[in-house]
C-alpha cells in the first residue's frame, strides 16, 4: 500500500503510525497517512518559527518562491488530479481545474503588492502604515477542495512574510502530502510544513503556543470550538465556514434559459461546494415548470467513479456525508417533499447517491435549513418576492447567494436585500476570483481570503513617524 510522508523543516518525515485513506467510489482504502505525533507537531511549530525572520525580510525571495511553486505544482498536474480525484471523488477535470486555480493563485500573490501607505511626507513630519507579517500561521484545510483552499491560505501567508504548518482534512491528506514534497525544493526549510493526522491533531494545533494565527475552512460547528481556542492566547483567525446558499429566480426567468447552470452550480462535486445552490426558490406559479427543467437536467449527470471517461459527477466523499444526505432526503420526503429525480443510491460499491431534485420542499424542513453538502437540490415555492428574500435571510449562514432574471436591474434590486458575502446575478458563485474577497456573513465565518483584503488577514498595521526626510 502506497505510503507518504510529511514536510517538516524541508525534510521528509514519517511516523511510526498510519491512517488509511479510502478512495469514496469503492469504499476501500488504497493509501496509507502519517499520523502525526505532538512531538512531531512541535517540530514542526520549531521549523516554522525558525524560519520566519529571515523569510519575512526578503520579499523578493518570497515572490519568486510563490511563481517556482505554481510551475512545480503545473509540472504535476496530472500526478495530482488522479490523487485528488482517488482520495476525494470528483471527476479528474474537475481535479485538472483546481491544479491550475491553485498554480494561478500563486502568480496572482507573487504579483500583488504588499501596501505601504503615507499618511504625511512634509516640514512637519513623516508618518507611514505599513503591513508587517504575523508570525507562524497555522492552516487548516477542508476535503472538498483540499488542494486550491490550502493554496488559498498558502499564497497570501508566504506572500506577507509569514510561515506556516498545514494540516489538510485525515479524508484526503495525499495531494497535500504531495504537494509539500514538491514544494521541499522551492521553499527555504521550515517555511511550509504539511503534517497530517487524525483527532485531536487539529486541535492540538490551534491551542499550540506558537502560532499567532488560525486559518481554518471548514464547517461552522468547528469553526466555533478554533474561535474558542484561539482566544484563550489572542490568536488571530480567519474562518471560512458554512452555506446555506439561496438562488432565487424571479417571475420572468425561463427555466430553458437558467435551469442548466442552476444545475451545474448545485451538483459540481456532488454539492460538495460551500457556495453551491442549496435551496432554490421560485415562484409558486411556476413551481412544477421548474421542477421539471431541472430534474431533466439532473438526470443527464453521468454519475460514476471520477476517474472514467464521460462522468460528471463522482461519489459523496465520506460515508459520513453520505449517511447524512441520506436522512436528509428522508425527512424531507417524510415531511411532504417529492423527490422528482434521484433520492436513491445506485447498487454498486462507493459512497454514491444519485442527483436528487426535490419538489415542493418548504422553510421548517431539515434539508431546507441545514447545509446538506451534498447532491440535494430542494425546490421552495413563494408566493411573493419579498417572502423568498426573507426566507433566503432567515437563515444563520450568509455566504453566497443568486438572482435569476432577464432584467437584470429588477435582479440587482433583489439581490442588494440578500444578507451574504456575495450575490451573482443570472450564475451561482462567480465572485470566486484571486482578486476578489470571499467571505461569509453570520455564522459562515469571520474574515475573508483572497484578494488584497485577505492579504491583509495575515499581516499587522505598523506605524512609522519620525522628522521630515530630507
Amino acid at each position: 500500500m502506497t505510503q507518504f510522508t510529511m514536510t517538516i523543516d524541508g525534510s521528509a518525515v514519517a511516523t511510526e503510525y498510519a491512517f488509511d485513506v479510502v478512495n469514496p467510489a469503492t469504499a476501500h482504502s488504497f493509501a496509507q497517512a502519517p499520523d502525526c505525533t505532538p512531538q512531531q507537531l512541535d517540530a514542526a511549530m520549531a521549523a516554522a518559527a525558525r524560519a520566519f525572520p529571515a523569510w519575512s525580510r526578503d520579499e523578493k525571495l518570497r515572490r519568486t518562491a510563490l511563481r517556482d511553486a505554481a510551475d512545480a505544482l503545473e509540472a504535476a498536474g496530472d500526478r495530482l488530479a488522479r490523487l485528488i480525484t482517488r482520495e476525494q471523488g470528483k471527476p479528474l477535470a474537475l481535479s485538472r481545474d483546481e491544479i491550475l486555480a491553485s498554480a494561478a493563485w500563486l502568480r496572482y500573490y507573487a504579483d500583488l503588492e504588499i501596501p505601504r501607505e503615507r499618511i504625511q511626507d512634509d516640514t512637519d513630519g513623516y508618518a507611514e502604515v505599513v503591513s508587517r507579517p504575523l508570525g507562524v500561521v497555522a492552516a487548516l484545510a477542508p476535503w472538498n477542495f483540499p488542494l486550491v483552499l490550502a493554496v488559498w491560505k498558502i499564497a497570501p501567508a508566504l506572500l506577507a512574510g509569514n510561515s506556516m504548518v498545514l494540516k489538510p482534512s485525515p479524508y484526503t491528506p495525499l495531494a497535500t502530502l504531495l504537494m509539500g514534497e514538491l514544494l521541499r525544493p522551492v521553499l527555504p526549510a521550515g517555511v511550509l510544513n504539511v503534517i497530517s493526522g487524525r483527532d485531536p491533531l487539529g486541535a492540538l494545533m490551534t491551542e499550540h503556543s506558537t502560532p499567532r494565527k488560525i486559518s481554518f475552512t471548514g464547517s461552522s460547528a468547528t469553526g466555533r470550538k478554533v474561535a474558542v481556542a484561539a482566544a484563550a492566547d489572542l490568536k488571530r483567525v480567519t474562518l471560512e465556514l458554512g452555506g446555506n446558499d439561496p438562488a432565487i429566480v424571479l417571475e420572468d426567468a425561463d427555466p430553458a434559459a437558467y435551469a442548466a447552470s442552476i444545475v451545474d452550480s448545485a451538483f459540481t462535486n456532488s454539492g460538495q461546494v460551500c457556495f453551491a445552490v442549496k435551496r432554490l426558490y421560485v415562484p409558486r406559479r411556476r413551481h412544477d415548470e421548474w421542477v421539471d427543467a431541472l430534474a431533466a437536467r439532473a438526470a443527464e449527470l453521468g454519475v460514476g467513479d471520477g476517474l472514467d471517461d464521460g462522468v460528471r459527477m463522482g461519489p459523496v466523499s465520506n460515508r459520513l456525508q453520505l449517511d447524512r444526505v441520506r436522512a436528509l432526503v428522508t425527512d424531507a420526503c417524510a415531511h411532504g417533499a417529492v423527490a422528482a429525480f434521484g433520492g436513491t443510491e445506485p447498487d454498486r460499491a462507493g459512497y454514491f447517491y444519485t442527483p436528487t431534485v426535490l419538489a415542493h420542499a418548504a422553510d421548517g424542513s431539515r434539508v431546507v435549513d441545514e447545509e446538506q453538502f451534498g447532491p440535494v437540490l430542494p425546490v421552495i415555492p413563494y408566493r411573493d418576492p419579498g417572502d423568498a428574500v426573507a426566507a433566503a435571510n432567515a437563515s444563520d449562514y450568509g455566504l453566497t447567494a443568486s438572482v435569476w432574471s432577464p432584467d437584470t436591474d429588477r435582479a440587482a434590486e433583489t439581490a442588494w436585500s440578500l444578507e451574504c458575502g456575495q450575490v451573482s446575478l443570472n450564475a451561482h458563485g462567480t465572485g470566486l476570483r484571486p482578486d476578489l474577497p470571499f467571505g461569509g456573513h453570520k455564522s459562515s465565518g469571520i474574515g475573508v481570503e483572497n484578494g488584497i483584503w485577505g492579504l491583509r488577514e495575515y499581516s499587522q498595521l505598523q506605524v512609522l513617524t519620525g522628522p521630515p526626510r530630507r
